[in-house]
């Protein structure tokens, strides 16, 4: 299993973050206090992307950090690259008026 540095900050998260680029189908542990998710990677992830770290249904929120970054627009597998392909950001959008 590759010793790949990985950002996992708040149980809640269904994303990590890569610390170095992890090449696909590479097996890497996050870790968070005393809990290890062992993760089998799909997808290249390059430095500071994110990676799903279990399976996120479509429309399911993406959490990074403990606050929810987006929503799902597809299907996401543990282990696929999170990136605008298939998330959809909350925040900041200046496309959608609220009314």
């Amino acid at each position: 299993m590759g010793d790949y540095k990985t950002l996992y900050l708040n149980e809640k998260d269904n994303v990590a973050v890569a610390l170095s680029e992890i090449p696909a189908k590479t097996s890497v542990t996050v870790r968070i206090k005393d809990k290890e998710i062992f993760v089998q990677i799909l997808d290249t992830i390059h430095f500071g992307h994110k990676f799903a770290v279990r399976p996120i249904p479509k429309n399911d929120d993406i959490v990074k950090y403990g606050e929810v970054i987006g929503a799902a627009v597809k299907d996401i597998e543990a282990g696929a690259h999170v990136h605008v392909h298939n998330l959809e950001g909350k925040r900041g959008r200046g496309d959608k008026i609220v009314q």
